[in-house]
């Protein structure tokens, strides 16, 4: 906390160093990043040059009582999307706010923080609400610094003799946010005034100790007050852990060599991603567009008519790679965003950057701000990446992140397989769908809600000389976990009937992805719950890469008013999986109301106890033609129950026959002669892309679109003449056509 001398000389001058205000440092951090082209104008790594034996047991004691703390803090917390599935990070910051060093987790908040800590600089909270040693803040404002309000960061100062020499932050995703929806991350927000509570920057606590207003307003803000309140108290103890072992090195080493180190390191991550992107990539541009569903139209009655519509996102993602390595994102032509609850910030945008590039640029490097400032992002004010509507929501805007930062992953892999670096390539990543989340009386007796975090274990895709991992990872956290099941339920009211992986969930190719999975839950020990799914449920979020199959849609498949009561009771059988959505178990088996559609977006659904809920999660993207796929690893798939039937000889052209013990085994002669068909069925039908092209012209040119298409790209069109004149001449249409 520090002492009564700390505070005396924090009254009585600015608390940055050698008498400046903190605003005053960061100015002056990015005048010299400006003139010089480095971090605080560190020029030479003199620390790393002379000891580097010193530089990097500097480096690790920091990081490593990160990891600790982090560690530490996942034993306090009672929420299971923490404690089972680690949704949670700390990170130490400078006095200006910018990234030193991070822990494992959830790495989308490298910079995310640092937003939040250069907001409350730049607004001068130095001076009001004042920033002492003991001082606890909190934020999950987008606006301001965060992806969305689900996501909580918790942020203590670090004194020195009176000095701030940096910040201890960390970051949870809560299960309840307070919203009207019982939700982490509602559906069918249509402002920020219906995404929850929101705390902006907030100072909740001095002398290391929450205000006792601030831990009340817990208890009335939100519907599981005794998870977001241990939380708090996990990620105050991860942040004083941080604190206590910085004031440590700096008590051994000195102030002068930590403040040295710590800007080193900045600038050393930096450089080192300049030398990545320089090694990787190949200087060009890359450009890869990406959609997601929006279909609210389902809500008509329950939503105004301006929000139930059906719409599309459109993210055009441009990657500039120059020869001197610069590295330039550019979202010019997004379309406008929508009474929904995806629209995005730039600051959520930067945390779907980070966890994209310290899987695919930086995996080995020290993960810091020095690669943010090595980056360019264009984000156009009035799209829904960065809205004109300061009163739009964004929380969940996690819904259109994941598709839009899966060409990030391509263009890596791309450029990586031409340097022939094939063992860095992926098949971008799986959407992380469906998000099972619901609400309402709880199995204890209270009114509750809760969020599954088993989507953050997708299958991976795969590689070039790979197939993916079954249900692995998730695009925004790769060391995430699906969680024991009995966890869930000490949550959650509806039990898990089954859970098991799902044949064909992964995108198909010489390499597969790796399996996605289902879970069939049943409202049980309530009298009902509302249900949300959350997936995309119309369009293919990315595709496989070199002619792999992009991963299967989800879709919804609910039953209500259903006969398991009566099975139960007489000892009857039950599904516990759902392997085929055309030939259903569930349809086949279980009287009720079958509610099956690809409406994947959806306002709250009433489910009654013994209602059927069933919960696809994604595989990963195939890499490859299927036609090379090694035909005994595609029986191998029908063996392992990983592939349909069907699909064996439709898209992979092998022929198996099932023994009488059940075993399938491969017929090579009829395999091969099946594959040279369907080659030739393949050039009968084939056609040169220039001709392709002529033929869809006159259809582009009259506007002929699906009705949500033709919106999508007019607003595109309206908001950008650059990209409204490349569409032009991609399909060769007069200067002046628009839609």
């Amino acid at each position: 906390m520090g002492n009564l001398k700390e505070v005396d000389a924090l009254l009585s001058k600015p608390i940055g160093e050698n008498g400046k205000s903190v605003s005053q440092m960061l100015a002056d951090s990015n005048r010299l990043m400006e003139e010089t082209g480095h971090y605080c104008g560190v020029t030479e790594l003199t620390l790393k040059t002379n000891d580097p034996i010193h530089y990097e047991k500097l480096w690790s004691r920091l990081r490593g009582a990160l990891v600790g703390a982090r560690e530490t803090a996942l034993n306090i917390s009672a929420s299971p999307i923490v404690r089972e599935i680690g949704e949670l990070c700390f990170a130490l910051y400078t006095a200006e706010g910018d990234s030193i060093t991070l822990s494992t987790g959830i790495m989308a908040h490298v910079h995310t923080m640092s937003e939040a800590i250069k907001h409350m600089v730049r607004v001068n909270y130095e001076d009001d609400p004042g920033i002492r040693p003991g001082d606890i803040f909190v934020n999950n404002d987008p606006q301001l610094g965060d992806v969305h309000n689900a996501d909580v960061m918790e942020l203590i100062p670090i004194f020195w003799e009176g000095e701030l020499i940096g910040w201890a932050g960390g970051v949870s995703h809560e299960i309840d946010v307070g919203a009207p929806q019982p939700a982490a991350v509602p559906v069918g927000t249509m402002s920020r005034f219906e995404d929850g509570w929101i705390l902006s920057c907030q100072k909740v606590g001095a002398n290391d100790k929450l205000f006792a207003d601030y831990e009340r307003r817990c208890y009335t803000a939100v519907r599981l007050p005794f998870y977001w309140v241990l939380d708090e108290k996990c990620r105050i103890s991860g942040c004083q852990i941080i604190r206590d072992a910085v004031r440590s090195l700096v008590a051994e080493e000195g102030i002068d060599t930590y403040k040295r180190f710590t800007r080193e390191v900045i600038e050393d991550t930096r450089q080192a991603f300049v030398n990545r992107v320089r090694e990787f990539m190949i200087p060009g541009v890359y450009q890869y567009p990406s959609f997601m569903d929006v279909p609210h139209s389902i809500d008509k009655g329950r939503m105004p008519d301006h929000a139930a519509i059906d719409s599309m996102m459109h993210c055009p993602l441009e990657i500039r790679v120059g020869v001197d390595a610069s590295f330039e994102l550019d979202l010019e032509g997004a379309n406008k965003g929508g009474h929904h609850a995806f629209n995005c910030t730039p600051s959520g945008l930067q945390g779907g950057l980070w966890v994209s590039i310290t899987q695919m640029l930086i995996p080995n490097e020290k993960v810091n701000d020095g690669a943010y400032l090595a980056t360019k992002f264009n984000t156009p004010l009035g799209t829904w990446s960065n809205p004109d509507n300061i009163y739009a929501s964004n929380t969940f805007s996690w819904m259109f992140l994941i598709p839009c930062f899966t060409g990030v992953f391509l263009a890596v892999s791309q450029a990586v397989s031409a340097r022939g670096y094939v063992e860095e390539v992926v098949a971008g990543y799986p959407f992380a769908g469906n998000v099972a989340q619901g609400g309402g009386p709880n199995h204890y007796g209270q009114e509750g809600s809760w969020c599954n975090f088993d989507m953050s274990s997708c299958g991976t895709s795969a590689g070039y000389v790979r197939d993916g991992e079954a249900s692995a990872a998730a695009m925004w956290n790769p060391e995430g976990d699906m969680g024991d099941v009995e966890a869930w339920e000490l949550l959650e009211p509806p039990l898990y009937l089954g859970r098991r992986l799902r044949p064909s969930s992964a995108g198909m190719g010489k390499h597969r992805g790796g399996a996605g999975f289902e879970s069939i839950r049943m409202i049980y020990n309530t009298p009902h719950q509302v249900m949300l799914h959350a997936a995309n449920g119309h369009v293919f979020h990315g595709n496989g890469l070199f002619g792999g199959y992009p991963a299967s849609t989800p879709y919804r498949h609910s039953v209500k008013n259903t006969d398991m009561k009566q099975r139960i009771a007489e000892g009857l059988p039950y599904p516990v999986c759902d392997r085929d959505s055309e030939n259903s178990e569930i349809e086949a088996n279980i009287q009720g109301e079958h509610i099956k559609d690809k409406y994947c977006i959806h306002l709250p659904d009433l489910h009654k106890e013994h209602d059927l809920y069933v919960s696809h999660i994604s595989g990963g993207h195939g890499l490859g033609d299927v036609l090379e796929r090694d035909a005994a690893m595609v029986v191998q798939d029908l063996n392992d129950d990983l592939l349909l039937e069907r699909f064996a000889n439709s898209a992979y052209g092998v022929i198996a026959q099932c023994d009488a013990d059940g075993e399938w085994r491969l017929d090579e002669q009829a395999t091969k002669l099946r594959r040279a068909e369907i080659r030739q069925e393949r050039l009968a039908r084939s056609q040169p892309v220039a001709e392709w092209l002529k033929q869809q012209q006159p259809r582009v040119k009259k506007g002929e679109y699906f009705s949500p298409v033709r919106d999508m790209y007019q607003s595109s069109m309206s908001l950008s003449k650059p990209w409204a004149d490349k569409y032009r001449r991609f399909w060769g249409l007069p200067d002046d056509w628009m839609l």
